[in-house]
């Protein structure tokens, strides 16, 4: 990968379960939780007596580094090669979320894998040692005491580590950590203990490296969600294995496991090359585990998938609706079974006497608590009509396309037509409302807004035609083609290209909610709207992508891809991908993949910050709060679904 990543991936499991680095070399910096937080996990291995670091900073570690000489990420797997003493080291973590395979993308195992040659002639004596922090099981270290135990299976030892206070789901919230379940630490043929370093408890696990060794990051949370009141486990967890037989079943399966992993990556940079190009592709590498790991999998009481999402680091809503909709492209791709796993909840929540409107909710809860929505504290101002009724729509046309089957969505048609209504009284020419881009206030006479109206009244139609309702779909098909035509009269700046709002001549913005069309090859739009939509947004692009509208410099990489898929060749979408490649290259902000950022600076965008102190990476204003690690990211796999064809009918 020749893309400098933000920040690296290295346990990458669910919301909680998260550890990335946020440096070039793995070792200038201990390790974090997403959010930014300290989740040390310390490396170090020992040549002929004398002890060197590989991952952690110095002041954990306190010992010379072996020098860094090569980083890759895949889909997957992150690759580090290390030399010094004589030896190369190579470590390779794999959290393997391989989404045809949900017990095994749910089982909370991330393995790192460790070898050592020689890279002088001579023989020498080498083991690591691997220790983890306190902080992977504590909102923030010193929290409570925390309980240790030795345990081994077999040729596997392992140690358990847990906060001494168990409140199961006993909080929820966006910056906050896991204070419940334990952490372990496993290896094969190992020796292992805990120790006390700077006040903070560690376990540690030392092997050899005269062959491979491989060591084992796992967390049991013992209930995952809350769901309409009841805790649930996590998926893997439902016919009642326990994490002691996961770790076991992860181990014994390593060598399979990474093979399958390493050939999805492989084959996904392939396509994703031929889709977009190399810069595409790499995009996607790092983007698939993110998108992932800011969900948890459950099984609902009747054994049903539910596919919780957590709002990263922008207010920890669970399941999302305008964050599930940018997110699909990637699980319509590998599993859209997924999606109707992240439909369930809206579905159960908005049916209730508790949701008040005849639109759809924005949520359905509070990571980890999805108890009913808490966005807006259910004021209709707070809402978003239109958004989140064509959000479900459009998600249902998709998922019943890529499966080729239309029973879910005719299992709450009801609902659908309730809402498809909604979008017919009220998206013409939408009143003041927020949209999922809420960060930019309400607006009025929103384009973008009427665009997905359309393309859900589209979908209801899609929906009709799949269940044989042709009168009914040849109806819906009708509307969203007469408010297309009169879309195009109303928004048209006359120079080729569209307006922000109804009321605006002269002003843009990026067109994404229409990528659909093309998607669906419903042809609703005419060729030559997209490629005079397209050819306008040249003059406008800034050096790290083009703006989401005119109102701010700021953008959004999911909508960003799905405007570049608009494109009508590759070449275009290759030169409107370009400058976001860019921005997660050089960017500063080193975070997981924040989706909202400058345009003309790269960095992420400040969100409830503080003026006038200066942050960590020099910028105008401290960072509180930015957009990172959120599940959105998977959108940016859109042009990739395009190229594959499952979505055209």
């Amino acid at each position: 990968m020749l893309l400098r990543p933000p920040a690296v991936p290295l346990i990458n499991i669910d919301p909680y379960f998260s550890v990335w680095s946020d440096a070039d070399r793995l070792y200038d910096r201990d390790t974090v939780h997403w959010t930014g937080h300290t989740n040390a996990i310390l490396g170090i291995v020992t040549v002929d007596g004398i002890s060197y670091r590989f991952m952690g900073s110095e002041a954990s570690c306190r010992c010379p580094a072996l020098t860094q000489t090569a980083l890759d990420v895949g889909a997957l797997s992150t690759y580090y090669t290390f030399e010094g003493a004589g030896i190369i080291l190579r470590a390779v973590f794999t959290s393997p979320l391989l989404l045809d395979d949900l017990d095994l993308m749910s089982r909370p195992v991330t393995y790192l894998d460790l070898s050592a040659e020689s890279s002088d002639g001579s023989r020498h004596k080498v083991s690591a040692r691997i220790m983890v922090s306190e902080q992977l099981c504590l909102d923030h270290a010193g929290q409570s005491p925390v309980t240790v135990e030795r345990l081994e299976s077999g040729n596997i030892v392992s140690m358990k580590m847990g906060n001494s206070v168990q409140n199961v789901l006993g909080h929820q919230g966006d910056d906050i950590r896991i204070d419940w379940g334990y952490v372990y630490l496993s290896a094969e043929g190992a020796s292992a203990g805990s120790e006390v370093r700077d006040g903070m408890t560690y376990i540690y696990s030392e092997a050899p490296l005269d062959t491979p060794a491989l060591f084992s990051f796992a967390y049991d949370d013992i209930r995952s969600i809350e769901y309409f009141g009841r805790q649930l486990p996590a998926w893997w967890r439902r016919s009642g294995m326990t994490i002691r037989e996961a770790i076991e079943a992860a181990h014994a399966e390593y060598r399979s496991v990474y093979s399958r992993c390493r050939a999805f990556s492989e084959r996904m940079f392939i396509d994703a090359v031929y889709a977009g190009g190399e810069k595409y592709a790499e995009l996607l590498l790092l983007a698939f585990r993110q998108a992932v790991n800011a969900h948890k999998l459950v099984a609902g009481e009747d054994g049903e998938v539910l596919f919780i999402s957590k709002e990263c680091y922008s207010n920890g809503c669970a399941a999302t609706v305008d964050v599930s909709y940018p997110s699909i492209p990637v699980f319509l791709l590998y599993n859209p079974e997924l999606v109707r796993g992240m439909m369930r909840p809206i579905y159960r929540y908005a049916s209730s006497p508790e949701w008040p409107y005849d639109f759809a909710p924005h949520d359905a809860g509070r990571y980890p608590k999805v108890n009913g929505q808490v966005y807006g504290g259910n004021k209709l101002e707070k809402q978003m009509p239109v958004e989140e009724c064509g959000n479900m729509l459009i998600m249902e046309a998709a998922v019943a396309i890529a499966l080729r089957d239309v029973s879910f969505a005719a299992s709450h048609m009801d609902m659908l037509e309730k809402w498809v209504k909604h979008l017919i009284n009220n998206g013409y020419d939408p009143a003041n409302q927020l949209c999922t881009d809420d960060f930019a206030g309400h607006l009025a006479h929103n384009c973008n807004l009427s665009l997905k109206a359309i393309m859900g009244i589209e979908s209801m139609a899609i929906l009709c035609r799949m269940s044989g309702r042709e009168e009914d779909a040849e109806h819906y098909d009708r509307i969203a083609r007469d408010m297309a035509k009169s879309w195009l009269e109303r928004a048209a700046n006359g120079d080729g290209s569209y307006r922000l709002a109804f009321d605006k001549p002269g002003s843009f913005s990026m067109k994404y909610n229409i990528v659909w069309d093309k998607l669906f090859g419903t042809n609703i739009m005419p060729p030559e709207f997209y490629r005079s939509e397209v050819d306008s947004y040249r003059a406008k692009t800034l050096p790290y992508g083009l703006p989401l509208d005119n109102r701010e410099a700021y953008t959004k990489a999911d909508w960003l891809v799905w405007t570049a898929t608009l494109a009508y060749d590759r070449a275009t979408f290759e030169d409107m991908i370009a400058p976001l490649w860019n921005m997660y290259n050089y960017t500063p902000s080193r975070v997981p993949m924040t989706d909202w950022y400058w345009a003309h600076t790269g960095l992420h965008k400040a969100y409830n910050s503080k003026k006038g102190v200066p942050d960590r990476y020099g910028s105008s204003e401290i960072i509180e709060k930015s957009f990172r690690n959120r599940s959105v990211i998977g959108g940016l796999f859109i042009k990739l679904l395009e190229y594959s064809g499952k979505m055209r009918l």
